[in-house]
């Protein structure tokens, strides 16, 4: 499942505007730490851009990009650049579910 909108809706209480807030704020998130991700020149900014990126997806039921923030986290410097797009297809799914299911 690339969206839990149950997941969602219990921190939400189903408040359609507060769902919308929270998907822009993960869309911003998002946008960032790719953003940090595609210039981390140590482990410590990858992993805290990732670390951020799957805390944030988690939160709002996100889970799949969750996972692939977890890979990216855990993958060695060589697999960054593959990361990084394994991240952002994740997140292109994710925010294309994310709009199809609130918009229902």
């Amino acid at each position: 499942m690339i969206f839990d909108r149950d997941h969602l809706a219990r921190y939400t209480a189903g408040d359609a505007a507060l769902e919308a807030e929270l998907f822009g704020l993960l869309q911003e998130q998002a946008t960032r730490c790719l953003g940090a991700m595609e210039t981390a020149s140590d482990e410590n900014a990858w992993k805290a851009a990732a670390h951020t990126l799957k805390g944030a997806s988690r939160g709002v039921g996100a889970f799949e990009l969750g996972e692939a923030c977890q890979r990216a986290e855990d993958a060695p410097q060589s697999a960054w650049p593959m990361a990084v797009i394994e991240v952002r297809r994740a997140a292109d799914a994710a925010f294309t579910e994310i709009e199809t299911a609130l918009a229902a």
